[in-house]
């Protein structure tokens, strides 16, 4: 690292050190628990750096498990009651409190980064932010992908990123937690088994047909016509034409990261979003603010740590933090898509 470098590096530390309520010998040599305010807004940055992460809700929760906070809006609660008759008016809670709980796992979000892209940074005047933007937009995807392709959480292992790239090993995403906590609402084979297909030789006539049908018959009575819901896909399902950017006559600077694009096509007559990541030959129908992410306030850990035997920095971060399907009356997957045309 060059001395110029240097300097812009152990200036940043000091500052992130003093939000934080420690020195900066200790920020570089130990971790510490990041202030709840700073890690508020550190997770509030990520979720806006997403457009996908700005649509659903990643909440702060007090311990490391425990009940949903109840954030689905729930079955319907109107009702009549001839009280006349001797009869007591109940009340109904409107949020969605069913026996689920949540609990949350060590995530660790480590980024290491080369002297050589440090100096580059370092010309810039807008070092800190370089630092600090280059660690959400990865935090975003990364919580992104956990989020469709987790399967296990399993205690005390160590993951392995080059064996499973999806970060399948990280969490339990929301599509295992459909296969877990919701299988009766999840379509994974027709008329050959593991298979759902749609074409002129297949279950459905098309992949329109199969989606109306999946929510018309899985979806709850009072979900299937909510006006929010939407049909996720990935990139197979789709054509890329029918995906144009959104927002294009945006400044770059002002652009959120588009990882989320609305099609121009609806799917089922629903709108289609394309997230990455999102695995092949699925189609997830529920509402984007059904899905949370809760991460446990004030559990946040930080380590800025100079590596020279390395020729690197590592900036180590950790959270505990769970993925949630707050309603499960109003979220739906089929699985195991094929096109089948004779």
């Amino acid at each position: 690292m060059k001395n110029e470098t240097l300097a812009k590096f152990n200036a940043m530390v000091e500052n992130i050190a003093a939000l934080n309520g420690v020195s900066a010998a200790t920020a570089q040599a130990r971790k510490f628990s990041v202030a709840p305010s700073v890690q508020q807004k550190l997770q509030q940055r990520v979720q806006e750096s997403s457009a996908f992460l700005s649509q659903i809700n990643m909440s702060p929760v007090d311990e490391m498990s425990g009940e949903l906070l109840g954030l689905g809006i729930g079955s319907p609660i109107a009702s009549r009651t001839n009280t006349a008759g001797g009869t007591r008016r109940a009340g109904r809670d409107p949020s969605t409190m069913d026996q689920r709980g949540y609990a949350c796992v060590q995530t660790n979000f480590d980024v290491a980064i080369r002297y050589g892209k440090i100096d580059m940074w370092a010309k810039f005047p807008e070092f800190e932010t370089l630092w600090r933007d280059n660690n959400l937009k990865r935090f975003a995807l990364d919580r992104i992908l956990i989020g469709f392709n987790g399967l296990t959480a399993t205690a005390n292992a160590t993951t392995n990123p080059e064996t499973t790239p999806l970060l399948t090993d990280v969490n339990i995403g929301w599509l295992q937690k459909m296969r877990l906590e919701n299988a009766a609402r999840v379509m994974d084979e027709g008329a050959t088994a593991g298979k759902v297909t749609y074409g002129a030789a297949g279950d459905y006539a098309s992949l329109d047909a199969m989606v109306w049908d999946a929510k018309e018959t899985l979806l709850a009575a009072w979900a299937k016509d909510d006006t929010e819901l939407v049909a996720i896909t990935g990139g197979d399902l789709l054509h890329d034409k029918y995906f144009p950017l959104i927002n294009q006559d945006e400044a770059p600077t002002e652009q959120l990261a588009r990882d989320l694009i609305m099609s121009t096509k609806r799917l089922g007559g629903l709108p289609a979003a394309r997230v990455p990541g999102f695995p092949n030959g699925k189609v997830l129908i529920t509402r984007f603010d059904n899905l949370s992410i809760y991460f446990q306030d004030g559990k946040q850990r930080r380590l800025l740590k100079d590596e020279p035997e390395l020729d690197q920095v590592t900036d180590y971060n950790s959270s505990n933090e769970a993925y949630v399907i707050e309603d499960l009356d109003y979220a739906c997957l089929i699985e195991n898509i094929e096109a089948k045309d004779a």
